[in-house]
């Protein structure tokens, strides 16, 4: 029975003697902080330009979110097609109706401009706001 085991503490005790080996090789090399340029802020991929801090378009946030939930969708459908023989119609139909809401969710974001991120949804937003008084 212990047999069965020990491909398992061969993959753990491998996994410690690595880690405390790059620990052991960190510790040796000693303190490179990788100069000025290594040691300043980044925020969303663009260094800051000052010290004030600046708006992140919410366009960016919502892409991100939308790729979130939409690529959820993968994992969820890849189980699906592995068991749809077993599962037959009525696991055909859950998933049918599955993929109904992902899509209603699409048009929606489509139809509210979620999709929308070029210079021309910034210019409908200013319009918007203008048309509304504020």
């Amino acid at each position: 029975m212990p047999e069965q085991y020990y491909p398992v503490l061969l993959t753990i005790g491998v996994a410690i003697v690595i880690g405390l080996a790059i620990l052991a090789i960190s510790y040796l090399l000693g303190d490179q902080r990788g100069g000025r340029v290594k040691l300043t802020t980044v925020e969303s991929g663009m260094p800051l330009m000052d010290r004030s801090h600046k708006r992140i378009s919410v366009a960016f946030f919502l892409v991100a979110i939308d790729f979130i939930v939409f690529d959820l969708e993968a994992a969820f459908l890849y189980p699906w097609a592995l068991t749809l023989r077993s599962g037959g119609w009525p696991l055909f139909w859950a998933v049918m109706v599955f993929i109904f809401l992902i899509l209603v969710g699409f048009a929606y974001v489509w139809l509210k401009g979620g999709l929308d991120l070029g210079p021309r949804r910034e210019q409908r937003e200013r319009a918007a706001r203008r048309g509304a008084g504020v």
